[in-house]
């Protein structure tokens, strides 16, 4: 794939202008002082109304503490934005690029960094690093180690929410969903990948149907492993060839989004909906979106579990805001407000003693954990995916 190719590149921190001062060397008084001012474009997911009114939050506070003005830049793939950064590194825009942040994990994390398109490190220069809980798994992205170039945000878990008053013994496996979609034909689906939550959940599938196999957590080449490619999906082509045949819309059309799911279980079409928040069953009845006897549950394997982060490119026009930025969204009341189920339910970075009495506002529980596989195989899925079943 293009966009995995590394690319002849300078050094990450030889991008300041010779007369500049490199912001990985200021002080944070010096960061804060630059900082003022300073626009931010913020490239983040923006399909959750939710995580969308939380962002204006954010902008709101940052403004008025620090004079910085926050642009969330909606993106439907953050994939957009990895190709967006190639483009401008190839046309040699080392200074004013047009993204100073990004919401990104896995195979994007991988992408921008193979490629030198992240600034940094710069984590440990945030005063509030030192809150963070270190026993997440802070230190590894799908595998890959974030070496500084990415600050924790949230945590994420691919959990499923059923209505307990239409369905009230859910699933305990990928095996018993299909078992519950045969026996009710069109009542069963997920969003299509590359959208994030699908390809969680082709992967997920895959973790479960090879008993965990080593080999997910290893680099995958389709192209010059195909026998070992083919063999190791073998299994979740057949199922997901059953369970097409009795999905919703006979498997021809798949939901755009886990928010679809949502409304399509609150609408009673589905029975079982998708999400990567383990709080997030408690956040839609919070909202109204879902009634009160929705309730989330993990399969008994556990839920695909990882850190979702925040980072800086290499060519950032407003390095320093985007650092005051991140180190705020990693702030005690930025997280506890994050974490609250009434505003977003995103479950908090920090340790319970830094978020202290504001520790309540979370109200969530993590499931049991599994492991993201190696990014590599989320392209090779994706793209497997698209051959067999894209229409």
């Amino acid at each position: 794939m293009a966009l995995c190719l590394a690319l002849a590149a300078t050094p990450l921190m030889a991008t300041e202008t010779q007369d500049k001062p490199i912001v990985g060397e200021m002080s944070w008084h010096e960061i804060q002082q630059n900082a003022r001012g300073q626009t931010v474009f913020f490239n983040a997911w923006g399909g959750s109304q939710p995580i969308n009114s939380y962002l204006r939050w954010v902008a709101r506070e940052v403004k008025s503490r620090y004079d910085i003005t926050l642009n969330h830049v909606k993106v439907a793939d953050i994939a957009e934005t990895s190709q967006r950064l190639l483009a401008e590194k190839t046309a040699g825009k080392n200074t004013g690029g047009s993204v100073d942040m990004v919401w990104i994990n896995g195979e994007n994390f991988r992408t921008m960094k193979t490629n030198e398109l992240l600034d940094g490190p710069f984590v440990a220069q945030l005063p509030n690093w030192k809150l963070v809980d270190k026993r997440l798994p802070v230190y590894e992205d799908f595998t890959e180690s974030t070496d500084g170039l990415e600050a924790p945000w949230g945590v994420g878990q691919l959990v499923f929410i059923h209505d307990s008053q239409t369905l009230s013994n859910p699933p305990a496996s990928f095996a018993e969903l299909l078992s519950l979609a045969k026996a009710f034909p069109g009542k069963v689906t997920y969003p299509q990948p590359p959208a994030f939550h699908g390809t969680s959940f082709l992967k997920a599938a895959l973790i479960e149907l090879t008993n965990a196999d080593p080999a997910l957590y290893e680099p995958i080449d389709p192209e010059k492993d195909q026998a070992k490619f083919d063999q190791m999906t073998a299994p979740l082509w057949r199922y997901l060839n059953q369970l097409h045949a009795v999905a919703w819309q006979q498997g021809k059309r798949f939901p755009a989004s886990s928010t679809e799911m949502l409304q399509l279980l609150d609408d009673r079409q589905l029975l079982v909906a998708i999400t990567f928040n383990p709080n997030e069953a408690k956040a839609a009845i919070e909202r109204g979106d879902l009634p009160a006897t929705a309730k989330a549950f993990a399969f008994e394997q556990g839920a695909l579990s990882n850190i979702h982060f925040l980072a800086i490119p290499w060519n950032a026009s407003a390095k320093e805001a985007a650092r005051v930025v991140i180190n705020f969204l990693m702030s005690p009341e930025a997280q506890a407000r994050k974490s609250n189920i009434q505003i977003w339910g995103d479950p908090a970075i920090l340790t319970p003693e830094a978020l202290g009495s504001e520790e309540e506002a979370q109200g969530f529980e993590l499931y049991q954990a599994i492991a993201e596989p190696h990014p590599s195989w989320q392209t090779a899925l994706e793209t497997a995916w698209q051959q067999r079943y894209g229409h």
